[in-house]
């Protein structure tokens, strides 16, 4: 079930994030709401997470695929288009994360 909040979390992050460039300083009051609610839930949800699941290895993995989901999402939306050493950076951490998930003794499936 970790695992499933941990998705939640990830997916409630990415939202907020997303708000939070629409609530344009927080002067835009439903983006505003829409933001706080969304990271109210990552981090309830991240806090039900990390009782089970190494708090290091579920932070990197929720920060990890945040940065690429609203990397990808911003560059739709927004027209914010990462540069080639935004995107190799976001390939080293895309590897970073598989590594931990596929090698690291830290992690329980």
């Amino acid at each position: 079930m970790a695992w499933v909040y941990l998705a939640i979390a990830i997916l409630s992050e990415v939202v907020g994030t997303l708000a939070l460039k629409i609530s344009d300083g927080f002067s835009h009051v439903t983006a505003s709401i829409v933001c706080v609610i969304a990271y109210g839930i990552a981090f309830y949800c991240l806090s039900l997470v990390v009782k089970s699941v190494p708090v290091g290895i579920a932070y990197a993995i929720w920060a990890g695929a945040g940065i690429v989901l609203i990397t990808l999402l911003s560059a739709l939306w927004f027209k914010q288009i990462p540069d080639i050493p935004a995107v190799l950076g976001m390939v080293l951490i895309v590897a970073g994360v598989l590594v931990i998930n596929l090698f690291s003794d830290s992690v329980s499936h």
